[in-house]
């Protein structure tokens, strides 16, 4: 396949006039022409397939449904609104229903074949090893203390597929002994924390490395108490998630995250749950009832957010859109950065001869014209291609 007529997204994070080629399902060099397939992509932005590395789910589907059914639900929705790859997050539960969970998991990632769907390249555990203090839509209820014991089991019941294990670090004296450990196999997060800067920062120092949606289900930033905030502001190889949904953090925030941080250092996210792709009513995350109204999901005990409805393609338009992020910093926040967090960068995350094949094609608007996995036409929108409806249009994209 040779996709002509583009401004490609390339390494340096800049976009080129040029054209793609695909042959076996992976980027290639330039093919000579004689009868391969030829895309005219009318002008648009060709970037990397999207990568979200949390989400919990879409189309009335969640992850911790633990089922393969929901998995490949999710995934079939995630990609075709362009993100192509997925590392879908767990919720605080018992620990044998997320051993089961993590299970279930690994034996849909042997067995997936179909280009329909994102890829399964990870896991993020969100919980159980969190604080009560700032639980957000977690269930209280099933929240343990961090456990190298049980974070192995955890790791072993996905057959590898746990990529960050988040951890309050306040909540236990044998935190930084559980980083220590537990790096050797996962990023280890900080997540749903009350910690100060001072044990944020020693969970740093201990190799902690990401941090679960910043600014949500943790202290604010402030002069004198700067927090989880300024602890990853002062790691330098330190990752940040965040939701740019227009709900979850003010655009004047995230502009000035990104002064902060610098973009090669944020992850943009979704944090999206089943009320995704549908509409408003009432659904459940974690076991807990959330209530939808318009572009905002709370839990109906107490009104705490309770993720997103709208997908990463919605939120990196809306970043762009209405909050005055460059769209090649955008780009790289949903792309290259998440590849590079997972440590699948040789094979996702730019356009790149080698790297799976999966492409964006965005207008001017940045609404998705065409999405191609492993070198397959997934959805095609351009001109004379059919009609066929956006699933975006169907739920909260922005």
């Amino acid at each position: 396949m040779i996709i002509k007529n583009i401004r490609v997204y390339k390494e340096d994070r800049q976009f080129h006039k040029g054209e793609i080629a695909i042959s076996s399902g992976v980027f290639t060099e330039r093919l000579e022409e004689g009868g391969e397939e030829i895309l005219d992509g009318e002008g648009c932005y060709a970037i990397p397939g999207l990568i979200d590395i949390h989400l919990h789910g879409c189309m009335g589907y969640d992850f911790c449904d633990g089922t393969c059914e929901a998995i490949r639900k999710i995934a079939e929705y995630e990609a075709e609104v362009g993100v192509t790859a997925i590392a879908p997050a767990t919720m605080t539960l018992p620990a044998e229903e997320l051993e089961q969970i993590l299970s279930t998991a690994a034996a849909y990632k042997k067995t997936q074949q179909d280009v329909r769907e994102a890829d399964l390249v990870g896991i993020n555990m969100e919980g159980p090893f969190i604080s009560r203090a700032k639980k957000g839509a977690q269930d209280e209820t099933h929240i343990l203390p961090c456990s190298i014991e049980l974070g192995k089991r955890f790791v072993k019941a996905s057959a590898g597929l746990v990529k960050y294990m988040g951890i309050a670090p306040e909540e236990s004296e044998d935190a930084a002994a559980f980083i220590r450990e537990m790096k050797k196999d996962v990023t280890v997060a900080l997540a749903h924390t009350n910690a100060d800067y001072q044990k944020a920062m020693e969970a740093m120092e201990a190799g902690a490395s990401h941090a679960v949606h910043l600014y949500n289900a943790m202290p604010p930033y402030t002069h004198r108490e700067p927090g989880v905030i300024g602890a990853v502001s002062d790691t330098p190889d330190a990752y940040a998630e965040l939701i740019c949904d227009g709900v979850h953090v003010h655009g004047a925030a995230v502009r000035a995250t990104f002064k902060m941080l610098g973009a090669e250092r944020i992850i943009l996210i979704s944090d999206s749950m089943r009320a995704t792709g549908m509409g408003d009513g009432t659904y459940t995350l974690g076991g807990l009832e959330v209530e939808v109204k318009e572009n905002q999901a709370r839990l109906a005990a107490d009104q705490a957010l309770a993720g997103s409805v709208t997908d990463l393609m919605g939120c990196m338009r809306n970043a762009v859109q209405n909050m005055g992020i460059p769209l090649e910093e955008a780009v790289g926040c949903v792309t290259c950065n998440p590849a590079k967090s997972l440590g699948i960068y040789k094979s996702y995350g730019s356009i790149s001869p080698g790297k799976k094949g999966n492409v964006v094609l965005l207008d001017e608007g940045l609404q998705v014209r065409a999405v191609i996995k492993d070198g397959v036409i997934r959805v095609n929108r351009l001109t004379g291609a059919g009609t066929e409806e956006d699933p975006g249009k169907r739920g909260r994209n922005v």
